[in-house]
């Protein structure tokens, strides 16, 4: 029975009280108290009892009882030895976790009312699915739109309008540049860069965020489809598909396998890989090969056909651009905004709108200067081609290939017939890698601008998913988040989602009416935008912080670095993410162990063992080698401090099953101080018998020459320690499948 007494503090005072046993009858021995601390853990103490002594405690220390939560299976003393006490004070007898880990032959007051209501009727798993789904809550975080389209405004407007305008000059460029990288005619990149920021604005989380061709996305689509448009829509199709279902089933956890380094290695890679393919446009040179050498030693090969028209137009527009985004950073009058006259402000937007829309003005500058030469029959550049006019039919992609003859004297190869799971198959494992990859990038580009906001990672899945798809009913290829492109956005004063809207639109309108212009715009003006968007990717910056802080941590950096520029990027970057996970599980498998010499307040030596981390597979034979080196050295008991043994496994438990049993045959005490609940649960289904210490003072018992006759008796749980069987000792031994020491108070 509990009884409830006004009048009780907050913090740092005894709130909860059990005063009576399992048949309610009145325990005559002792009182079991609990209280609470600022850091909200419970300690728990025991005072002698009486009817007339509980009264007079509880009205003296002001002390309110409550029904206790979980049913207490730790005791904690209220004075222990100081000196032992420091030793342990790194572990957790601060602090208690209530977690029931007795035998299942009892249960709590608590436990037998959960299973009552287990017990009642509940609703079906489908109707609490319909009821969750339709929810106001769960709309708003699936469809985020609906959070802040009431809110929209005339001035979130023209914030979107102007920043969608601008990122439009940009997205129109780089779609057609993006196209080259990929193999595919140049609308191919136009076509998968509006359906998705359509959508984007419905599902997208990210404000900044963009939706278009990157020089990631790009890549990955040429690595596994290999310049097929056929292939390149599938795969976009897929692994949209592949994106929902990561999103349904909550598997953005994935992309925490990838570390920072792997991360930085493979983007400065791909930066470099990129750059190579555009060079072959700017100097006018063949270049063949799978990997970034290959292509280095193809193009140096045919330097002799070198296009010397075309090599300046790219270089000169490359130098400008560069100079362009150099000079946007500078701002005329004092730093302070509100200081600085209406002719800097002015002057300082003018120099901002240049710089944000470089790509679109040396585009068009080059585009006149190329149509100009070529009305006039002299033009010695090499153009973008045709471009036929319109918006793309929606359709669904193709599943399969019809075979095509080929033209030798065009130069147009002859293409096979192939079936879907001949093109699935061709695709490989670029299904799972080419999804995994596009979640980095976009995380990446959401985490630059969240602003200490929360990103729904599951939410930027399934709107990236859903784009792609979209995407691919128009026939585009794959499409990512750009953090170039979103800090433009950001840049140019976007308000909300809204902002890809207004993209989409002016992506369109481009389609619509401006591709006879196109045509006539100069391939290395198109290599000359990408290569100065991608040279700023070269992740060199993080390598000196790095090297201060871990220099480990460089060795997978470097290694995807290396491997994703030697070997084709799909093999470099498995290999790379293998590798680091191989570093991980050795690191896990070497925890450190500190071994200390201690001694009690009785003057008793021990071994203290401290290992820093959990229990698994890969460790635990080195810690049992570790206990066994120190305990064979000496006839000592050993105790092994558990504070951080936070989870275990069943090889574990094993293991740590025979190290129990080499030390019982040589008759050395091993005692496991503060081992959590969770891990004893693992251990008693193996049935090990360990001796258990939660505080100090139960450990000075444990230790004791004559510990063992005090711990000869056994009882089932501490029920039968509150009925007052088996509270005569000092210190009570709990083995029903394992021991625990608890003293008396």
């Amino acid at each position: 029975m509990v009884t409830t007494v006004p009048g009780a503090k907050t913090n740092n005072d005894l709130i909860m009280a059990k005063t009576c046993g399992r048949n309610k009858q009145p325990i005559s021995r002792f009182l079991i108290l609990s209280y609470q601390t600022h850091d909200k853990y419970w300690r728990l103490d025991k005072i002698p009892f009486s009817s007339s002594s509980a009264s007079d405690f509880i009205s003296s220390h002001s002390v309110t009882m409550s029904t206790i939560e979980n049913e207490v299976t730790f005791r904690k003393q209220a004075e222990v030895s100081q000196n032992l006490e420091a030793q342990f004070r790194s572990s957790s007898t601060d602090f208690i976790l209530i977690t029931d880990h007795r035998t299942s032959k009892y249960k709590s007051l608590e436990q037998l009312e959960a299973a009552k209501q287990e017990e009642e009727p509940k609703p079906s798993c489908c109707s609490n699915y319909v009821r969750n789904t339709f929810r106001m809550k769960t709309l708003k975080k699936r469809l985020p739109i609906i959070s802040w389209l009431p809110k929209y405004n005339r001035s979130d407007a023209i914030g979107d309008i102007i920043a969608g305008f601008t990122v439009g000059l940009t997205v129109i460029p780089q779609g057609l540049a993006y196209s080259g990288v990929v193999g595919l005619p140049a609308e191919s990149g136009l076509y998968g860069s509006f359906l998705g920021c359509f959508v984007y604005v419905l599902l997208g989380t990210c404000k900044d965020n963009t939706i278009g061709s990157t020089a990631v996305a790009s890549l990955m689509t040429f690595q596994f489809a290999q310049g097929s448009w056929a292939r390149s829509v599938l795969l976009t199709f897929l692994t949209g598909i592949i994106e929902i279902l990561m999103a349904v089933f909550k598997l953005g956890c994935l992309v925490e396998f990838v570390s920072g380094p792997v991360s930085a290695g493979f983007t400065s890679a791909v930066s470099l890989i990129v750059l190579t393919s555009q060079m072959k446009y700017i100097l006018g040179v063949n270049a063949e090969g799978a990997s970034f050498l290959q292509s280095w030693i193809s193009m140096i090969s045919d330097i002799r056909n070198i296009r010397i028209w075309d090599s300046c137009l790219g270089f000169g527009c490359l130098a400008l651009l560069l100079l362009i985004r150099s000079l946007c950073r500078i701002r005329i009058g004092p730093k302070e905004k509100s200081q600085r006259s209406r002719l800097q402000c002015v002057l300082n937007e003018v120099i901002k709108f240049v710089g944000v829309t470089r790509n679109a003005s040396i585009v068009i500058g080059a585009t006149l200067v190329a149509m100009y030469l070529e009305g006039n029959g002299s033009n010695p550049f090499r153009l973008t081609g045709y471009i036929p006019p319109g918006l793309p039919t929606v359709s669904l992609p193709q599943f399969s290939i019809e075979a095509q003859p080929g033209n030798a004297t065009a130069g147009i190869p002859e293409v096979p017939a192939e079936s879907f799971f001949e093109m699935v198959q061709s695709l490989g494992y670029g299904l799972i890698i080419v999804p995994i990859i596009a979640l980095l990038e976009n995380v990446s580009v959401c985490k630059a601008f969240a602003k200490d906001k929360q990103i729904d990672i599951s939410q930027e899945l399934f709107a990236t998913g859903v784009a792609n798809v979209a995407n691919s009913l128009v026939h585009g290829y794959r499409s990512n988040g750009g953090l170039a492109r979103s800090a433009v956005n950001n840049a140019s004063g976007c308000r909300t989602n809204m902002s890809n809207l207004y993209i989409g639109i002016i992506v369109v309108l481009s389609i619509s009416f401006l591709t006879e212009y196109f045509f006539f715009i100069p391939k290395a003006v198109l290599a000359a935008i990408i290569i100065s968007a991608v040279v700023f990717q070269l992740q060199y910056q993080i390598v000196m912080p790095m090297w201060r802080s871990k220099r480990s941590d460089l060795v997978p950096g470097v290694l995807a670095f290396v491997t994703c520029l030697v070997l084709p990027l799909e093999i470099g970057i498995m290999v790379a993410i293998g590798a680091n996970q191989l570093y991980i599980l050795y690191h896990s498998a070497r925890p450190k162990v500190t071994l200390e010499q201690l001694e009690t307040e009785h003057g008793i030596k021990f071994i203290k063992i401290t290992p820093d981390r959990c229990l698994i597979f890969p460790s635990v034979e080195f810690v049992r080698n570790m206990v066994l080196k120190s305990g064979s050295k000496t006839t000592l008991p050993v105790v092994i401090d558990c504070t951080y043994i936070y989870a275990a496994d069943f090889t574990a438990a094993k293991v740590i099953s025979s190290m129990v049993d080499d030390f019982r045959r040589r008759q050395q005490k091993i005692i496991f101080f503060n081992l959590k609940p969770s891990v004893v649960s693992i251990f008693e289904g193996l049935k090990v018998k360990l001796v258990l210490c939660y505080n100090t003072h139960a450990l000075n018992l444990e230790l004791l020459p004559n510990a063992t006759e005090n711990l000869s008796r056994s009882v089932d749980s501490l029920d039968n320690i509150e009925n007052g069987n088996g509270i005569e000792n000092e210190c009570v031994s709990m083995t029903s499948t394992s021991t625990l020491s608890v003293a008396k108070f």
